[in-house]
């Protein structure tokens, strides 16, 4: 299910095809961006090569929308975080389920350290439970067969709608639904730093190439840009419209913001009037300096190719658009 069209003079062509029968969650590469992995409110998550949009296949074992996930940096494991109030981790290859990890409501958000030997996840705030942050250490196999984490956190002010692992391996970075953004350290359970700049919910953290900037993504309309392990703020993308999800390139001063409507808000609008652009702005200046079209809902998700050549976006249509830049988008040089 994909097709190919250029679009004409914005030095862009896309793929696009319908990849999930539900709104989109979570688009992400695994490190050599040869691999697409996608996940959606449906409870299957998918695999594609990311060159052509042939899917691989999909992860057969949730009963709940996936929420988040994150894949190891050798391509051998992935884990996903679900609804159904559990966490599993896969062989990438097989599709076979590894280890699964109960919790006592949903479970929003999963992620690798940096070396890969410590796994963390988070829980919601729901069915008379508190907000955990748990730790494992994958290298002890007894904490995940048994499902006993080295670590919990008790988040008790808001809960904790995004996660990922810092610049380095000592501590969490954490998104709240008040528009928190904190570190925690997992070593000693301690919350290191707090940020208040977002009104409203954070919906998607991520962090540079070199893991040095960090650009969160808030439903109060803005994206902003810190420095990732002193919080330092940098800057700030304002946009009349939610923002899903917010990616910085590997190779160009560019940021990416990905929104629109309230999905509940979205019924026969068109294209453009409901504002489902992806939209490009300059890293340093926070100017405008492109926009994408095409999709027919909200985008949910976006993420770069690791080598910048590439993007994709994840939408509530349902619909994965893998875009290539052409020429034209390398020689474009801003006028300041």
């Amino acid at each position: 299910v994909v097709s190919t069209q250029s679009t004409g003079s914005s030095g862009i062509n896309a793929e696009y095809g319908q990849a999930h029968e539900r709104s989109l969650t979570k688009i992400l590469y695994n490190k050599d961006g040869d691999l697409l992995f996608t996940a959606s409110k449906h409870n299957l998550p998918n695999v594609w090569w990311s060159i052509n949009g042939e899917r691989l296949g999909t992860y057969n074992g949730h009963n709940g929308a996936i929420w988040d996930m994150a894949v190891s940096a050798d391509s051998s494991q992935l884990v996903t975080a679900s609804a159904d109030q559990s966490c599993i981790i896969w062989d990438t290859e097989t599709g076979k389920i590894l280890h699964k990890m109960a919790a006592k409501s949903p479970v929003r958000s999963c992620g690798y350290s940096l070396t890969n030997d410590i796994l963390c996840f988070t829980t919601d705030k729901a069915m008379s439970q508190p907000c955990f942050i748990k730790f494992y250490d994958l290298r002890d196999k007894e904490q995940v067969v048994t499902n006993s984490p080295f670590r919990d956190i008790q988040v008790d002010d808001s809960k904790v709608n995004r996660m990922i692992w810092g610049t380095v391996e000592d501590y969490v970075i954490t998104g709240h639904e008040n528009g928190q953004i904190c570190q925690y350290d997992w070593k000693s359970g301690e919350r290191l730093r707090v940020d208040h700049s977002h009104e409203s919910l954070i919906k998607d953290l991520q962090l540079s190439k070199d893991r040095t900037m960090l650009i969160s993504a808030s439903k109060d309309t803005t994206a902003k840009l810190f420095d990732a392990k002193t919080f330092h703020f940098l800057k700030s993308y304002k946009t009349d419209r939610p923002v899903n999800s917010a990616a910085i390139s590997p190779i160009k001063h560019h940021i990416l913001l990905g929104g629109g409507q309230e999905a509940m808000e979205v019924t026969t609008s068109h294209a453009k009037s409901g504002k489902f652009e992806a939209r490009f702005f300059h890293l340093i200046f926070e100017e405008e300096i492109g926009r994408v079209k095409g999709h027919f809902g909200p985008i949910n998700t976006l993420a770069f190719h690791p080598n910048g050549k590439q993007y994709s976006s994840g939408a509530e249509d349902g619909y994965v658009r893998i875009h290539d830049f052409d020429q034209s988008y390398y020689d474009f040089e801003y006028d300041f």
